[in-house]
């Protein structure tokens, strides 16, 4: 049983490699080689920051030790591998150092698991309790094709994903109590926070290969780590003093991050894995999951989130908080976060994650090219009715400009800030063009929470032509104002394409009542609401926000005049 759930030698992994072939591949052959490794094929987009905090970065920081200067990470980057001496390192921290705690069903030490987990009622669940999209307990997805009677049976590899997801994003939910945990009521443990990550939107900067993944997630810490770090796997090197009771045991406390390792290998449940035997080799079929560790507030250093900065915080709140993702919204209509490089001056507003700020940093001393093809990929999980079920999930990924995180008012920031800005605009404006057209036909105008709106589906039209102008932009020089400037002339003209559609599906759409129109009073005005002068306003409205468009029809419409 224990050489099948080896995480180290096993199959843990498909790993995409260069020539676009996936490979099963353990978890030091996927370091040792990710210098060849495009990207790990994950079940769920949520998956990227799990393996990468609780598995890949861990081992590469505490094997490794972190960069102390930016030209130390940059050495290490322009290799573009890890070098011999670093290769062997690895081998050494996961062969002889710590590889038997790299072992998933070992019966003394499994690998993020209390050996020996009991409820205090006897009862065990399905392995779907690991799975948030499928069935299990109140969390019932509207699209799940099995049911709580199924039984779910997960590879070792892939029961090893779902087990450090659930320390990562699983729910609020009351959960089993443990024999051995002393605050168990009636079996059960109530006030438990979501994982780590669910308590923020994740931010994961990504390269062209893993290896410049792993490093782009690495930050550079001049004091190195802080006494005491360790990762879970090394719980028992933890001084006592620092207070942290043993996630091997099913007792567990509230407590801040006592460094980097620590947060990103925070267990916060206590889970035992259920095998069985079938046709197919061992597999986990139930499971066991209660309470854990409760992590106090999410530490400054956390590397994978943006913050929303309050000049004047409530009391008892710190100036900085962890920024959630919005559902329903697409990266790049969140890129003023992702570029707020510095502080607000005044007032409250944004921050963007210290990883992305390192970005910034490293292309100023030219470790990083500014034509180099950054990517950045966001995560979250949306819950319901006290964080208890998943609602949805969250996941995007984008190509980002390196240039445009260099400075506060740098060309190339401000004419990504000014697209974001128009499409909302015109947005915004369509969903008025709706409205006035509902009380030209007799209606109310839609309510906010409620309906279909055009906007969504003009977003939606435009994310192709974002991501086109994203990658374009990757690639212009210092001081190419004329690039630039055609750029955002094309930019224009697909958003103007997009919203003419758009207004057109309207304007089909609306009642032939709508023509001859209405007269409203309101506080002793009378405003008339006709078809035709509301697209008149749209259009008006369009001409204000598009101004590129607008000067180049005009100019046409002059030089026709002319001739």
């Amino acid at each position: 049983m224990a050489s099948e759930g080896d995480l180290v030698h096993g199959t843990l992994f498909d790993a995409v490699v260069r020539d676009g072939v996936r490979q099963p591949v353990g978890l030091l052959e996927t370091l040792l080689e990710s210098h060849t490794v495009r990207r790990l094929e994950l079940p769920v987009h949520t998956m990227l920051p799990v393996v990468l905090r609780q598995m890949l970065l861990p081992v590469v920081i505490d094997a490794l030790g972190v960069p102390r200067t930016r030209q130390e990470w940059a050495e290490r980057f322009s290799r573009g591998r890890f070098s011999p001496e670093e290769r062997d390192g690895l081998a050494q921290y996961l062969g002889p150092r710590y590889g038997d705690r790299f072992r998933l069903f070992d019966a003394e030490r499994p690998f993020a698991q209390v050996a020996g987990l009991q409820s205090s009622n006897g009862e065990t669940k399905t392995a779907a309790q690991l799975v948030p999209s499928v069935a299990s307990g109140n969390n019932v997805p509207l699209f799940s094709s099995l049911s709580e009677a199924d039984e779910l049976l997960l590879t070792p590899g892939d029961a090893a994903l779902w087990l450090l997801h659930a320390h990562c994003w699983d729910t609020a939910s009351i959960k089993t109590g443990a024999m051995g945990d002393p605050k168990v009521k009636s079996g059960k443990t109530t006030g438990n926070p979501t994982g780590p990550l669910g308590q923020f939107g994740v931010i994961v900067p990504t390269g062209r290969t893993l290896y410049e993944t792993l490093l782009l997630n690495t930050p550079v810490r001049p004091d190195g780590l802080e006494a005491g770090d360790r990762p879970q796997w090394a719980w028992d090197e933890r001084p006592a003093g620092l207070g942290c009771l043993s996630p091997a045991g099913a007792a567990w406390s509230e407590r801040p991050a006592t460094g980097l390792l620590d947060a990103l290998t925070f267990q916060a449940r206590r889970i035992r894995l259920l095998t069985c035997e079938t046709e197919q080799g061992l597999r986990v079929h139930r499971v066991i999951v209660s309470a854990g560790d409760r992590l106090t507030q999410i530490p400054e250093f956390e590397p994978h989130t943006a913050w929303q900065h309050a000049a004047k915080p409530k009391k008892g709140q710190p100036h900085r908080r962890p920024r959630r993702h919005a559902s329903g919204r697409a990266a790049w209509q969140g890129l003023g976060t992702l570029l707020a490089m510095s502080l607000p001056v005044q007032g409250d507003g944004p921050y963007t994650s210290l990883l992305l700020r390192q970005v910034r940093d490293l292309q100023m001393i030219r470790a990083l090219s500014g034509q180099y093809p950054l990517g950045v990929e966001t995560s979250g999980l949306e819950y319901g009715t006290q964080s208890a079920v998943v609602e949805n999930a969250i996941g995007d990924d984008l190509p980002l400009p390196v240039r445009a995180l260099l400075a506060q008012d740098g060309s190339l920031r401000e004419v990504l800030l000014e697209c974001v800005e128009q499409a909302d605009q015109v947005a915004r404006a369509l969903d008025g063009l709706l409205n006035d057209l509902r009380r030209a036909a007799g209606g109310d105008p839609l309510p906010r929470d409620k309906g279909s709106r055009p906007s969504a589906q003009f977003l939606h039209s435009l994310d192709t032509t974002v991501r086109r102008l994203l990658t374009g932009l990757r690639t212009v020089e210092e001081d190419d104002d004329e690039l630039l400037e055609r750029a955002q002339l094309a930019w224009e003209q697909s958003v103007q394409i997009a919203a003419d559609r758009e207004a057109g599906l309207l304007l089909a759409a609306a009642p032939p009542r709508a023509v001859v129109g209405r007269a409203v009073k309101s506080g002793g005005t009378e405003f008339v609401y006709r078809s035709g002068k509301a697209i008149g306003m749209f259009r008006a409205k369009l001409a204000k926000i598009l101004t590129r468009v607008a000067e180049e029809r005009r100019a046409d419409r002059e030089e026709g005049d002319a001739a």
